[in-house]
C-alpha cells in the first residue's frame, strides 16, 4: 500500500520577518506521521494573494493532502480563505453553517463584519470544528485550511485527522552514540540507505554537556525493515569500537 502524501503551507508575514515562531510544523509532521500521510514539504510564504494562489495550485497538484495554517482571523491581513476560493474558482461566500454557529456564540450585537469574515469561505467548502474559539476552519478539495494559534490548530487537526485516510503508520527506529562523527559513517550509512531505498535513513548530531555523537534515525512504514536498517547501522558503530545506544539521546 502505498502512503498517501502531503504539504503544509505556513501562511503569514510574521513568520517571515521572525516576529512569530512558527510551532506548528512538529505537530502536523508528527501526526500525519502517525496517521501515515507523510509530509514531504514545507513552505513558509507570505501574506500575498497571487503567491498564495500560485503555490496553493501547484502544491494541490502535486501532493494527495495540502494543510495550510494561517491567515483565517478576522482582520485585514488574513486573507488566506478569500486566497483559496480564488485558487479553487469558486465565489468567496458567507458559510450558512459557520455564520450559525458563529451567532450563536456571540452575544448579540457582537457578532460584527470583521468576525463574518471568520464565516466567509469557498463555496463548497466543508467545516473543520473548533473547539477553542468556534470559528472553524474548512476543507475544499485536497485543502485543509486551519488556523495560525497553535493551540487553535491543534484543536482543528484533531476533529480533522478522523477523516484522512492513510497508510501504514510511519516507524521510527534510532540508535546513537557519543564521540560518533559523522564523517566516519558516512560511507556506511549510504550503503545502509542503498539497501533499503523504502526508508528515510539520517544521520543527526548533537551536543550535550555530556558528550557530543550522531544520532542515527530510521524511517519509514515497515517497523521490520526500519529495524533491520537500525541493527546493520549499530554494526557500524560497534565496528568503530564505540558503544551503540538504543533510541533518541535525551534532551
Amino acid at each position: 500500500m502505498t502512503n498517501p502524501t502531503a504539504c503544509l503551507l505556513v501562511i503569514g508575514n510574521e513568520v517571515l520577518s521572525g516576529r512569530t515562531q512558527d510551532l506548528n510544523i512538529k505537530f502536523i509532521a508528527t501526526r500525519l506521521g502517525e496517521i501515515g500521510i507523510p509530509l514531504r514539504e514545507v513552505r513558509i510564504i507570505p501574506d500575498v494573494p497571487e503567491t498564495i494562489i500560485g503555490t496553493v495550485n501547484e502544491v494541490r497538484a502535486r501532493y494527495d493532502h495540502v494543510f495550510t495554517t494561517g491567515g483565517i482571523g478576522p482582520t485585514h491581513d488574513d486573507i488566506t480563505s478569500e486566497c483559496i476560493s480564488a485558487a479553487f474558482g469558486v465565489p468567496w461566500e458567507k458559510h450558512p453553517e459557520a455564520m450559525a454557529r458563529m451567532e450563536r456564540h456571540y452575544k448579540p450585537g457582537e457578532f460584527n463584519a470583521a468576525r463574518q469574515r471568520m464565516a466567509t469561505m469557498p463555496r463548497g467548502a466543508t467545516l473543520i470544528d473548533n473547539a477553542i474559539s468556534i470559528a472553524p476552519g474548512f476543507t475544499i478539495g485536497n485543502v485543509h485550511v486551519m488556523a495560525g494559534v497553535p493551540r487553535i490548530m491543534q484543536s482543528m487537526f484533531n476533529a480533522l485527522a478522523p477523516s484522512l485516510a492513510g497508510g501504514p503508520p510511519i516507524i521510527s527506529r534510532a540508535v546513537y552514540a557519543i564521540g560518533l562523527l559523522e564523517g566516519r559513517v558516512a560511507d556506511g550509512l549510504r550503503a545502509v540507505q542503498d539497501k533499503h531505498p523504502a526508508l528515510d535513513l539520517g544521520s543527526y548530531p548533537f551536543y550535550r554537556a555530556t558528550g557530543n555523537g550522531v544520532a542515527l534515525v530510521a524511517k519509514g512504514p515497515d517497523a521490520t525493515e526500519a529495524e533491520a536498517a537500525i541493527a546493520e547501522v549499530t554494526a557500524l558503530i560497534e565496528a568503530m569500537d564505540l558503544t551503540p545506544i538504543p533510541g533518541e539521546p535525551p534532551a
